[in-house]
């Protein structure tokens, strides 16, 4: 491309490219971008489901009733609100420990169960659960939402 005799035009919309300016621009922009969290962030939210009781709590499904199970896992929401789009799991933040029979029940429609009676379901047990995950986690500012 040196020998050539194409040459960019002064009002080009590609030859702002090539100026410093710009570039310091975009490397300003990304500083400022909002920061996402890391893996091990992430992981913090699934790892304090390990241990608990099925928060979901289906009538005549759920194994894990008062105490914890063996099958207890995260349950990510389905809730595109939460980040769920497609092949994309919502974000960790997101999550609820549920037994394994519950967790199905909320991911899988074999019953034929409306979507919108498993959303209410799951939003009731992350509504109780954010709050002991806080305290478990250490988490001031929503223990302090509770007070």
């Amino acid at each position: 491309m040196i020998n050539s005799t194409f040459k960019r035009k002064p009002g080009s919309p590609f030859s702002s490219f090539a100026t410093p300016k710009t570039r310091m621009k975009r490397t300003e922009m990304k500083k400022r971008a909002k920061r996402k969290p890391t893996v091990a962030e992430g992981l913090r939210y699934i790892d304090a489901c390990r241990g608990e009781e099925c928060y979901l709590r289906v009538p005549g499904v759920c194994v894990s009733r008062g105490w914890s199970h063996d099958t207890v896992v995260d349950c990510h929401s389905n809730q595109s609100r939460h980040g769920k789009a497609g092949g994309r799991r919502a974000d960790n933040i997101y999550t609820v420990p549920g037994c394994g029979p519950c967790h199905a029940w909320i991911d899988q429609n074999r019953v034929g169960t409306p979507r919108q009676v498993k959303f209410d379901a799951w939003d009731a047990a992350y509504e109780e659960w954010r709050f002991v995950r806080a305290k478990k986690m250490g988490m001031v500012e929503e223990v302090e939402c509770t007070e």
